[in-house]
């Protein structure tokens, strides 16, 4: 059975693997953007991944240009303004489309295994997140307004799972 983590994803370097490296760790995967109104969202994001970390947990960001081009930057530039604006530690991958034809696999299995409001599969906006489990399982689908100190009990319940 394909997981999460088998899925390919292309680094921020452009080099193209999987998220084997993130197998048994619980996840929070979120399409990012440097020049949103969820933009400041970094710092909770951030938040979360130095608490959780040691315990199994991780943060996966990949920029995202598709809503109002909030992510116009290169994979350099995305980086740089991530640590220096919030301190970024988590991974930060390759920009890629989460909606349409050029959608990246990963984030069409997670479209599909949590679908937002009323069933839909399409991703509605920057800083949408999803918390997958220890054995890859998407559980559940949060919405860009959704601060991310708002999904600490959940990852804490998978955690302690």
């Amino acid at each position: 059975m394909t997981t999460i983590t088998d899925l390919p994803v292309t680094r921020s370097d452009g080099s193209v693997g999987t998220l084997v490296d993130h197998a048994g760790e619980v996840l929070l995967i979120v399409n990012v953007a440097s020049k949103c109104g969820f933009t400041p969202q970094y710092e909770g994001l951030e938040a979360l991944q130095r608490r959780y970390a040691h315990q199994g947990f991780s943060v996966l960001g990949f920029p995202c240009n598709q809503f109002g081009a909030q992510e116009p930057g290169d994979a350099a530039e995305i980086a740089s303004f991530c640590s220096l604006t919030y301190d970024v530690t988590f991974p930060l991958y390759a920009k890629i489309d989460v909606n349409g034809e050029n959608a990246a696999p990963l984030f069409r299995t997670l479209a599909a295994e949590a679908p937002g409001l009323l069933g839909s599969k399409s991703i509605k906006w920057n800083f949408t997140k999803f918390l997958v489990d220890r054995s890859g399982k998407v559980v559940a689908r949060y919405a860009p307004t959704t601060k991310p100190e708002a999904i600490a009990a959940d990852i804490e319940r998978l955690l302690g799972a």
